[in-house]
């Protein structure tokens, strides 16, 4: 088996990395788009509650994203789903 493998970004094949890079890179954007979505729900949120509009959500989103332990639980769940993915897929594959 190859230690390199294409990195595909929608139809296009983007690159040859290896496979630790490319799951690597799965995971840091599975955390940032859990960090997009968390930033979306807050400032609709400061939207609908009106106290400070939803410009107001972004000053709590970056309140809440610079803890540690919320970057860690987002990582780790990045990680942990990528590699139950990654798992299940080398096993259907036998």
């Amino acid at each position: 088996m190859s230690d390199r493998t294409q990195f595909a970004v929608g139809n296009r094949k983007v690159a040859m990395m290896p496979r630790v890079m490319k799951r690597s890179l799965h995971v840091a954007m599975a955390a940032l788009l859990t960090a997009a979505v968390v930033l979306f729900v807050m400032m609709i949120n400061g939207f609908l509650v009106g106290r400070s509009g939803s410009l107001g959500g972004i000053d709590v989103w970056l309140a809440f994203i610079k803890r540690s332990d919320i970057i860690g639980t987002i990582i780790l769940t990045a990680l942990v789903t990528t590699a139950f993915l990654y798992w299940q897929r080398d096993k259907e594959r036998r």
